[in-house]
């Protein structure tokens, strides 16, 4: 009875705080939720007292208005809204369009592929296979703000000088005399078309950081006001964009910037426009969309209304990405089952961080996004790097083994320039070890782009009802191939068998369900092959 009373009066001050409807979805017996955002990964299945509001927020990473549960429902609604777990309920609130429920089965993997198949069905169509098929490389931690001609060659031929392969080379921001202007800047980049050409003829190809911002009292700004192509302000007057009569100034990491209105046909030919004379000019090769998040134009109004809806900005953002098959999105909104390469949000140089790599990695998988990057190997919030004087080389190292099953996999802190010999050797090992997978991977991504199915995906998916909702720390590639990545600081993990015939790579057969222990050593990363 208490708990009856307790939710009433929750409910009614939901009810009378607001003047927003509110729905309630009851939690079933051991049923468990996931979804909405990537960067909330390690907090499901989602426990009494989650909150998040959806509404110009996508948690600096991949989001999508849908949850699944592990009894076959979901819950879906084309726009954001606001979900709180409460007293085996889920509230939800601050919406504007009705929810749309349903169920398939009884598991996980059933409410994904009903809810995939009817809100984000897939066309065929996956990113640049190199960018699978190739660890990448991210001059980010290296230069920071210091992008520059010299040091991303000398970069590019220590990778090889070292023994890795050639990839995705990502030239990160700071390339351009100022944002807005798409040319490399002089005093740094003396002949980037050569720069370009010579890390060609090394085997990369080559993407550079772009962004929707442009520095406010440039040329291009002033033709871009005048033209209205970007956001303006609406001056806490609910303005009009009609009624609008100066630009919107949007503040983010990097300062105050005027940002694109991507709703406006024009504007966003425009700036496909720049990004093509990128291409044509010096032979770039694509693209790493940063930036795009919602939450930066709080404040704005745009032509088509979509000041009421700021994540559809974020969503726009993301089909300027779908003209070009190198692709990288740190924060999309709604972009389900399409061919963009999706990055988890940066992760400090942390063993905390570390372990949020497979929850999120596969809460993209369920938000319908497989082809999806676990951040720069050893981090990649450069925050935790400055001043940094001594790194965790074993950090390093199992960061590289977590990521060298999945999808993707991006270096960018240089392994040669902060590891001893023994660490440096076993990080190759882990990208010898992603050769011998790539063509399951390959396949993976292939038969993802045309069905929907993860590439990499979490334990529950795969083995419903067998107790592996909260398990966050191996994941599965494929349906037969079972990864168990060191987390923690020390070399010892729990493996968790579903059940059913097991191999390790040693030739040792394990008969689940079971669980047992290892002592892992530092170049070895556990992975077993279901036989039956």
């Amino acid at each position: 009875m208490k708990r009856i009373i307790s939710f009433s009066i929750l409910l009614l001050i939901y009810l009378s705080a607001s003047s927003q409807k509110v729905k309630i979805i009851h939690i079933g017996k051991e049923e468990y939720w996931y979804g909405l955002s990537v960067s909330d990964g390690d907090k499901a299945p989602f426990k009494e007292g989650y909150h998040l509001n959806l509404n110009a927020n996508v948690e600096q990473n991949q989001a999508a208005p849908l949850m699944l549960s592990t009894k076959g429902r979901y819950i879906w609604n084309d726009n954001p809204f606001s979900c709180t777990f409460r007293n085996d309920s889920i509230i939800l609130s601050n919406y504007t369009t009705d929810f749309i429920t349903d169920s398939a089965g009884n598991s996980l993997k059933d409410a994904y592929l009903l809810a995939s198949k009817k809100y984000f069905p897939t066309e065929g169509k996956m990113p640049d296979e190199l960018l699978f098929s190739q660890p990448q490389y991210n001059t980010w931690i290296e230069l920071i703000y210091n992008q520059n001609q010299s040091d991303i060659l000398k970069y590019a031929h220590a990778i090889i000088d070292n023994g890795f392969p050639s990839g995705v080379l990502m030239i990160d921001d700071n390339w351009a005399p100022y944002y807005g202007r798409f040319e490399f800047r002089k005093d740094r980049f003396p002949d980037a078309k050569a720069m370009i050409n010579e890390l060609h003829h090394l085997g990369f190809k080559v993407m550079i950081w772009v962004s929707p911002f442009i520095r406010p009292d440039c040329e291009e700004s002033r033709f871009l006001a005048e033209k209205k192509w970007v956001m303006m302000d609406g001056e806490e007057k609910s303005l009009s964009w009609d009624s609008a009569h100066k630009p919107f100034i949007a503040s983010w990491w990097n300062g105050y910037s005027m940002v694109m209105d991507l709703s406006q046909k024009d504007a966003v030919d425009w700036y496909v426009s720049q990004l093509n004379k990128m291409k044509d000019n010096y032979g770039v090769d694509g693209f790493k969309f940063d930036a795009g998040d919602p939450e930066f134009y709080i404040g704005c109004v745009a032509k088509n209304n979509i000041s009421s809806n700021l994540n559809t900005q974020t969503e726009l953002w993301g089909n300027i990405g779908l003209q070009y098959t190198l692709n990288e999105y740190r924060a999309t909104w709604k972009h389900g089952g399409e061919p963009l390469a999706e990055r988890l949000k940066d992760k400090r140089h942390s063993w905390d961080d570390l372990k949020k790599l497979i929850p999120d990695i596969t809460t993209a998988a369920l938000l319908g996004y497989p082809f999806a990057c676990p951040d720069m190997i050893g981090g990649g919030e450069f925050g935790s790097f400055l001043n940094l004087k001594n790194y965790d080389q074993d950090l390093v190292v199992r960061s590289a083994q977590c990521s060298a099953l999945m999808p993707m996999m991006q270096f960018s802190v240089a392994p040669w320039r902060i590891l001893d010999g023994t660490h440096l050797n076993a990080i190759k090992k882990a990208v010898v070890l992603r050769k011998q997978f790539t063509p399951l991977i390959l396949k993976l991504a292939n038969k993802s782009a045309k069905t929907g199915e993860p590439i990499v995906s979490n334990m529950e998916y795969v083995f419903p009802n067998q107790g592996f909702e909260k398990c966050n720390d191996q994941f599965m590639l494929g349906e037969n191939m079972m990864i168990a990545p060191v987390v923690t600081k020390n070399n010892q993990r729990k493996v968790i068998f579903p059940e059913g015939l097991w191999e390790d790579n040693k030739g040792t057969k394990i008969k689940g369900p079971v669980k047992m222990n290892y002592t892992v050593a530092l170049d070895e990363l556990l992975w077993f092959k279901k036989l039956k």
